[in-house]
């Protein structure tokens, strides 16, 4: 019986695991940490509980869909509450819109900060929405990678519907004519790590995902979901080494032969999944490719990073929902700030996740547990910009800077800070993996980011083949979700298990 080995316990890796188990196959997930989830973690202190990753969960009949294949219900394992509003946002001038499906509930807010027209031109920018959804869908989301020779057999009326050519803003500008309606459709990039102002209007399907498909917390905090693919993965009998390093994939004659541990073990292997950055694999785990090949192969412009307060705060903020967005004044100097300037936006736009505002058990009676999470870039490497160095020496004062900024918004929480962690880029490359501490791996910021994006199957090298948001279909707890799937299912025809 064939064995299979995935490198890292993450969601995609888990699933992965998961699909492979249940078709019959040994599997053994290697992961360097104590504990699975990857990104996805968990921090606990003095009362108050984080998530530390991913915080906003869609699609959901993508993990039902994971457990069916497993045989199991979704509901014996995880309990998914929808979160309305979806995100209440901030405007400058103390605006406040609350992101709801309910279309009257929506329009009734759209109309007064933006007029009827604007009304009408977001619903034609839902239904634009949906049609890239129906368009793109089996194509670059829930089946294998896509091909230029796919999209050339795409029907012709349906090319205009998947709209490569215009920005998201370009898009967007079209059918809304209010900067907070704009800034607000806009942000939906920053969901793969990209600029509205750069990203193909393609990208504007993950609108559709969140507006019309609705958004969703599991009951006890996000890492509940970690823990119901960890219980699932024990069930169907993989084995789980955690606290494991692995330092090397082990290949002859272009096939994989097995892993090599920190600890000098070498467990042979039939194929291996790699669930980490597809740059980082071939950087520092494949140590027979030459070294012009590893730095071709790491030659990609990364997604932007992040830079998280975990804070336990006194009081109960009314105001604040359990998701929250603080808009900056200037949505386009900030991404400038993040892809050219390559610093972090003096005035950022600030997300605030509250999940004791679900689970009051996550923070002290009278107190909340505040994920603050603002996008960042990627860690600078030419000098110029945000390098490691940097931010050792300015996290701190960033801290403070974000910490302003929300007082400006009248959410002013200083002195009443009973925890505070920093978590930065450096800090996340070096927790998670995540080269230059991108989250998503590649910059979706071009047209053809989604034929760009490395494939499940690595090329030139058999029976080795990658799972997680730097490869397809991309970022986010969903579709890493499928990345898995979609590696679990080449391994199975590699293989002849299917």
């Amino acid at each position: 019986m064939e064995h299979i080995g995935i490198i890292g316990g993450g969601i995609a890796g888990l699933s992965a695991a998961i699909r492979l188990a249940a078709a019959g196959k040994p599997v053994t997930v290697f992961e360097q940490n104590q504990d699975v989830g990857g990104k996805m973690h968990q921090i606990q202190s003095g009362g108050y509980r984080w998530d530390t990753g991913p915080s906003v969960i869609t699609m959901r009949h993508v993990f039902e869909s994971l457990f069916a294949a497993a045989g199991r219900k979704i509901d014996d394992y995880l309990t998914l509450l929808p979160v309305e509003p979806l995100t209440r946002y901030f405007y400058p001038d103390g605006t406040v819109l609350d992101a709801s499906r309910d279309l009257a509930r929506m329009a009734e807010q759209i109309a007064r900060i933006g007029g009827e027209r604007d009304v009408e031109g977001y619903l034609a920018y839902l239904a634009y929405a949906a049609r890239i959804h129906r368009v793109t869908g089996g194509k670059f989301i829930y089946n294998d990678p896509p091909t230029f020779g796919q999209l050339a057999r795409t029907p012709i009326r349906d090319i205009p519907a998947v709209d490569p050519l215009r920005t998201m803003s370009g898009a967007i500008n079209s059918f809304v004519k209010s900067p907070k309606l704009r800034q607000l459709l806009g942000r939906f990039a920053t969901y793969v790590g990209a600029s509205p102002y750069l990203a193909p209007a393609t990208l504007n399907v993950i609108a559709h995902v969140e507006l019309t498909g609705g958004v969703w917390y599991p009951q006890g905090g996000v890492y509940q979901i970690a823990a119901a693919f960890k219980r699932l993965a024990l069930e169907l009998g993989v084995e789980l080494r955690t606290e494991t390093r692995v330092e090397s994939i082990r290949v002859k004659d272009g096939v994989v032969q097995g892993v090599m541990l920190a600890s000098g073990e070498f467990v042979a292997l039939d194929a291996v999944i790699a669930n980490t950055d597809v740059a980082s694999v071939y950087e520092t785990l494949l140590p027979h490719l030459p070294a012009a090949e590893k730095t071709r192969r790491a030659r990609v412009d990364p997604s932007c990073s992040g830079f998280i307060l975990l804070l336990g705060v006194e009081n109960v903020h009314e105001r604040l929902a359990h998701h929250n967005i603080f808009f900056s004044d200037d949505y386009r100097r900030e991404f400038d700030d993040i892809f050219v300037r390559e610093l972090p936006p003096d005035d950022p736009t600030i997300y605030v996740a509250i999940t004791s505002k679900t689970d009051p058990d996550h923070a002290p009676s009278g107190c909340e547990n505040w994920f603050v999470l603002v996008n960042a870039p990627a860690l600078s490497v030419n000098g110029r910009g945000a390098s490691a160095a940097w931010w050792e020496s300015h996290a701190a004062a960033y801290a403070d800077r974000v910490l302003e900024r929300l007082a400006a918004h009248g959410v002013d929480v200083r002195g009443k800070i009973q925890h505070q962690q920093i978590i930065t880029p450096h800090d996340l490359e070096r927790l998670t993996g995540a080269r230059r501490g991108a989250l998503y791996g590649a910059s979706s910021n071009d047209r053809l980011s989604a034929l760009r994006r490395p494939h499940n199957r690595a090329s030139g090298i058999k029976r080795l083949y990658f799972a997680g948001g730097t490869t397809h279909p991309g970022g986010g707890v969903p579709m890493v979700t499928l990345s898995g799937a979609v590696a679990a299912r080449y391994v199975l025809q590699d293989l002849g298990g299917i």
